[in-house]
C-alpha cells in the first residue's frame, strides 16, 4: 500500500485538477481532434466524443481522489456509447484506441503539472508520479478492454443488420475505387448510370430509439415519391439516428427539394443532382456538407436544406472560429444577435440578392418600399460603411449568419434602447 503522505498528495492533486476540469476536458478533446482529423469530419458525433472525454476524465479523477478500487469501476456509459456509434459507422478500432492513448498522455500532463505546483520533495514527487501513473494506466487499460468489447459486439451486430455487402458496395463507390458496375448495381438493386440526388437524413430522437431507422427509411421513401422517383432509393443506415440515401432521378438533372408531410423531428440534407458513379459520390459529399451547416447552427435544425442553398457557407466551415471572426469583422454592429438586427440582416441579404433593387426586395419580403429603404439605411449604419465597397464579402457573411445563427454572431447587448425598424 502507498505511504499515507503519497496517497494524500495524489488525492490533493486530483481534487485541484477537478476544480479546473473544464480546461482539462477541452485540452484533451482538442488534442484528440488535432491528432486524428478524421474524427472532425463526423460532426454529428462531436458532442458524443466530448461527453466521452468528460466522463472518462471525471471517473479517473474520482478514482484517484477517493482511492476507489479499479475493480469496482466500469467504463462510463457515454464512452461505451461513443464506441458503439463508431462501430456502426465503420470507424477502425485502431482510431478509437489511439484516441485513448492521446487522451492518456494529455491528461497525465495535467496531473504532473499540478503535482509540481503542490510538492517540492523529490522523493515524494517520484512516489506520487508512480502512483498516479499506475492509476491512470490501469484505468485506461481496463476501460479500453470494455470499449473494445462493446465495439466488437456492436460492429458484428450492425454488419448483420444493415447488410454487409450493400454497405461495402457503397463504401467502394464513395472511395472512388474501381468497381464492377454491373455487380454493384445488382448488389444495390439500383441503376448507377443515371442522375442521383444524395441525401442525409437524421432524427432528433434520443440515441437507441428502436424505431428510428424504420422511421427514417419510411420518410426517405416518402421523399422519393414526392420527388417522382421511378424506382426505390438506396438507403443505408449510418447509426441509430441517421442514414444516407440516394434518390434515383433517371434523366432529370434537377429536382425540387421535397420533405412535406414527414415527421417534424426528421431532417434532410440534399446534394445537387449529379450523374453516374462520379455523381453518386459528388452528390453525397454535397449532402454531407449541407448537413454540417444545418447542425453547426445548433438546435432546432432546419427541416430540409439543400447544398445549393448553403454551398458558400459549407465551404467556409473548415474552421468555425475563423469564420466567426471574419463574420464579426465584416458585419460589425450588424452582427449583433437580436431580433432587430436579424430583420436588418435579412432585408439587406434579399436586397443584395435582388441586385440592389428596393422594389424587388419589397415584393419578395411583402413590405412597403419605404420600409425597405429604412431598413437598408439602418443596416448600413450598423455596418459603419456603405455596402458597395465590399458587397460580395457582406453577402457571404450574411449567408453565414442566416444559416449558422448564434454560432457566428455577437451576443446581444442587453439593457439599452434601440430605435425599432418599422
Amino acid at each position: 500500500m502507498d505511504h499515507p503522505a503519497v496517497v494524500e498528495l495524489m488525492s490533493s492533486v486530483a481534487a485541484a485538477v477537478t476544480r479546473g476540469a473544464a480546461a482539462v476536458y477541452q485540452d484533451v478533446y482538442e488534442v484528440i481532434l488535432r491528432e486524428i482529423p478524421e474524427l472532425r469530419e463526423d460532426r454529428p458525433l462531436l458532442d458524443l466524443l466530448s461527453s466521452s472525454v468528460h466522463s472518462n476524465v471525471d471517473t479517473c479523477l474520482q478514482v484517484m481522489q477517493h482511492q476507489i478500487d479499479l475493480a469496482d469501476v466500469q467504463a462510463p456509459a457515454m464512452a461505451v456509447e461513443y464506441a458503439r456509434r463508431q462501430a456502426q459507422r465503420g470507424m477502425p478500432l485502431t482510431v478509437l484506441l489511439r484516441s485513448y492513448r492521446l487522451g492518456h498522455a494529455c491528461f497525465s500532463d495535467w496531473l504532473l503539472r499540478e503535482l509540481a505546483r503542490q510538492a517540492d520533495d523529490a522523493q515524494l514527487i517520484s512516489a506520487a508520479t508512480l502512483g498516479m501513473s499506475k492509476i491512470v494506466a490501469g484505468y485506461v487499460d481496463q476501460t479500453s478492454e470494455e470499449i473494445v468489447a462493446a465495439y466488437t459486439r456492436e460492429r458484428e451486430a450492425w454488419l448483420r443488420s444493415c447488410g454487409a455487402a450493400r454497405a461495402a458496395r457503397v463504401r467502394d463507390l464513395l472511395s472512388g475505387a474501381r468497381i464492377d458496375l454491373r455487380a454493384a448495381e445488382a448488389t444495390l438493386g439500383y441503376r448507377l448510370r443515371q442522375y442521383h440526388a444524395g441525401v442525409v437524413c437524421w432524427t432528433d430522437e434520443a440515441p437507441g430509439a428502436v424505431e428510428n431507422i424504420s422511421r427514417l427509411e419510411r420518410a426517405t421513401r416518402e421523399v422519393a415519391e414526392q420527388a417522382a422517383c421511378s424506382s426505390d432509393p438506396v438507403f443505408l443506415p449510418r447509426d441509430e439516428s441517421s442514414a444516407w440515401a440516394w434518390l434515383p432521378l433517371g434523366i432529370r438533372d434537377t429536382f425540387t427539394c421535397p420533405a412535406a408531410g414527414v415527421d417534424a423531428d426528421i431532417h434532410f440534407a440534399f446534394g445537387d443532382a449529379a450523374k453516374g458513379t462520379a455523381g453518386f459520390r459528388l452528390t453525397h459529399e454535397q449532402a454531407v456538407a449541407a448537413q454540417a451547416v444545418a447542425m453547426a447552427a445548433g438546435t432546432p435544425a432546419p427541416r430540409a436544406v439543400t447544398f445549393g442553398e448553403v454551398a458558400p457557407v459549407a465551404m467556409m466551415l473548415g474552421s468555425t472560429g475563423l469564420l466567426r471572426a471574419w463574420v464579426l469583422s465584416t458585419l460589425a454592429g450588424l452582427a449583433e444577435d437580436d431580433e432587430h438586427h436579424a430583420r436588418l440582416r435579412n432585408t439587406l441579404l434579399v436586397f443584395l440578392e435582388s441586385g440592389g433593387s428596393y422594389k424587388t426586395t419589397a415584393e419578395r419580403l411583402m413590405l412597403h418600399k419605404n420600409t425597405v429603404q429604412y431598413r437598408i439605411r439602418k443596416a448600413q449604419e450598423s455596418l459603419g460603411r456603405p455596402v458597395g465597397g465590399n458587397r460580395h464579402d457582406v453577402e457571404l457573411a450574411l449567408h453565414a449568419s442566416h444559416w449558422l445563427g448564434a454560432s457566428v454572431l455577437q451576443p446581444a447587448a442587453g439593457g439599452h434602447d434601440r430605435e425599432r425598424a418599422p
